[in-house]
C-alpha cells in the first residue's frame, strides 16, 4: 500500500506535526522537517488548520445483518460509520438470528472484514434469543475467532438478578463485560414510549419513568461490586443513574457508561409533535436529566459517547407514535452533535473527545488496535476534523439504507475531513471507499 503523509494536523488540537504512515502504522511524527524523505508515491494529505484524533469506536451499534437487511447491512452500516469518523463498531446482537453463538458471532466479524471499511465486532447475546432465561454461549463466543468480549440483551433488559450474576461471574474469566439495557420491566414495560411526567399524561402516550433505568443501575453495580466483574451501562438517560454510577466509581466499583448523542441533544418537549422519528429507548428525558449526564460525560463519570445506531425501515417507523419501532440513526452525526453540544461551549476538550469518543470506549471493549495514543509504532486508525466547517444534515445523503434521522435540516459543526483505517483511507472529503477498497487520494485530489 502506498504510504501517506498528514502535513500540519494538530495533534489533539494542539501542537501541529507531519506525520508519516506506511504498512498500515504511524513511522515518523516530526514537528519541524520530516527527518526523512518520504517515500515517491506517497499520497500527501494537507492538514493545515485540521485535527487529528484517533479513530472514533462506537460501543452502540445496530447494523441489523442478518435479518434486516432492508434497514442497513453491515456493509452500509461501516460505510456510516467510516464517514463519521469511526474506525470500529461494535454491532449488537439483536438480529435474526441472534448472535447468541460462536458460528453467528463469527458470521458478523467475517462480514465486517469483507466490508472492509471499519472494524466491526460483534457483540455476544447475555441470554439464549435474548429471551433473558439461560445464558447464551458466552464462552464459546469469546475462544471464536470473533474474540467476543462485550455481551449485550440490548433492546430487552436482562432483568433476572440471578442470570445477571452468573453472567458477570462467568465473563470475568476472560475479561469481559456486561453491558446492560437498564429498564425494569415492571416499572416501564415494552409499550412505554415517553418520560413519565405531565407531558406523557396530556399526550395519552404509555409512561417510561427514569426510576425504571434507575433501580436495574442499582442492582447492577452491586452485582458488579459482589463478583468484582465488569457492567457497562448502555444509553444513560436519567439523573439517578448518573448518581448511582458516581457513588459506584467513588467506591472503586468496575462500572462503565456511556450516553448517546440523542439523549445529550434532545428533549422530551418534542414529543409533543407525535413524530416517531424522535421514538426512542430509553426515551428522550426532561432538561434535569440532559444537564445530569452531560455534566457527567464532561467530568468522565459516563466514560464514552454510543450512537445506539438504530435504522428501521418507513414502513416500521411512519405510525402512530404508540406503535413505531424506537431508534434513529446516529453514526455520521455524532461528532457534529458533541462538537456544538460540548466542544464549542467549553464543556470538553478535542483531548476529552478523543477520550470519550475513541480511548474509553476501544478500553471498555478491549480492542487493543484502536483509541491508541497518536505515536510512533501505533496502529494508523485515525481521523482528521476540520473544527470549523458547518454543514446541513440531509437524510437523503446518508450511507445508511434507513432515513430515520431526527438531524435532518440541522446545521452541524466539525466535520470529519478523512478516516483512516491501518493507514487506507476510508473516507475523505465526503467520499466513502466501496466496500472492501479503500480511496486513491491522487485521485480525489
Amino acid at each position: 500500500m502506498t504510504g501517506i503523509v498528514i502535513k500540519g494536523a494538530r495533534i489533539l488540537g494542539e501542537h501541529a506535526a507531519d506525520l508519516v504512515i506506511s504498512d498500515g502504522v504511524i513511522q515518523e511524527i516530526s514537528t519541524s522537517t520530516l527527518a526523512r524523505t518520504v517515500t515517491a508515491g506517497s499520497r500527501v494529505i494537507d492538514a493545515d488548520g485540521l485535527i487529528l484524533l484517533p479513530g472514533f469506536v462506537d460501543l452502540h451499534t445496530h447494523l441489523r445483518e442478518p435479518g434486516r437487511e432492508d434497514t442497513e447491512t453491515i456493509a452500509s452500516g461501516s460505510a456510516a460509520a467510516a464517514a463519521g469518523g469511526f474506525t470500529a463498531v461494535l454491532a449488537m446482537a439483536n438480529t435474526n438470528p441472534v448472535t447468541d453463538t460462536a458460528e453467528a458471532a463469527e458470521r458478523v466479524f467475517d462480514l465486517g472484514r469483507a466490508a472492509g471499511l471499519v472494524d466491526v465486532q460483534p457483540i455476544g447475546a447475555v441470554s439464549k434469543g435474548l429471551d433473558g432465561a439461560e445464558l447464551a454461549e458466552l464462552g464459546l463466543m469469546a475462544r471464536s475467532r470473533a474474540a467476543v468480549r462485550v455481551f449485550s440483551d440490548d433492546g430487552r433488559c436482562v432483568g433476572d438478578a440471578r442470570l445477571m450474576r452468573r453472567a458477570l461471574d462467568y465473563v470475568k474469566a476472560f475479561g469481559g463485560v456486561i453491558s446492560q439495557h437498564s429498564q425494569d420491566s415492571r416499572l416501564a414495560d415494552s409499550s412505554a414510549c415517553c418520560h413519565e411526567g405531565e407531558l406523557s399524561g396530556r399526550l395519552g402516550l404509555p409512561s417510561w419513568p427514569g426510576v425504571a433505568e434507575d433501580v436495574i443501575v442499582a442492582r447492577d453495580v452491586m452485582l458488579a461490586r459482589h463478583t468484582g466483574s465488569r457492567v457497562h451501562v448502555a444509553h444513560v438517560s436519567t439523573a439517578g443513574s448518573v448518581e448511582v454510577i458516581r457513588w459506584a466509581k467513588s467506591r472503586g466499583i468496575a462500572v462503565t457508561a456511556e450516553v448517546t448523542p440523542h439523549h445529550l441533544a434532545l428533549g422530551t418537549e418534542l414529543l409533543v409533535g407525535y413524530d416517531p422519528v424522535y421514538k426512542v429507548n430509553p426515551p428522550l428525558r426532561p432538561t434535569e436529566d440532559q444537564e445530569a449526564i452531560r455534566e457527567a460525560l464532561a467530568d468522565g463519570t459516563i466514560d464514552a459517547v454510543a450512537t445506539d445506531h438504530a435504522p428501521h425501515a418507513r414502513h416500521d417507523k411512519e405510525h402512530a407514535f404508540p406503535d413505531a419501532a424506537f431508534g434513529m440513526l446516529g453514526l455520521e452525526t455524532a461528532l457534529g452533535i458533541i462538537v456544538d453540544l460540548l466542544v464549542k461551549p467549553g464543556l470538553l476538550t478535542w483531548a476529552d473527545v478523543a477520550d470519550r469518543m475513541s480511548i474509553a470506549p476501544a478500553r471498555i471493549a478491549g480492542l487493543t488496535g484502536h483509541g491508541r495514543p497518536i505515536e510512533v509504532g501505533a496502529p494508523a486508525n485515525l481521523v482528521l476534523v476540520d473544527p470549523d466547517a458547518s454543514w446541513t444534515v440531509d437524510r437523503d445523503a446518508s450511507r445508511s439504507r434507513s432515513r430515520n434521522n431526527p438531524w435532518h435540516g440541522r446545521t452541524l459543526h466539525g466535520a470529519v475531513h478523512a478516516t483512516l483505517l491501518r493507514g487506507a483511507c476510508t473516507a475523505y472529503r465526503g467520499q466513502v471507499a466501496p466496500a472492501g477498497g479503500h480511496l486513491d487520494l491522487e485521485a480525489l485530489s
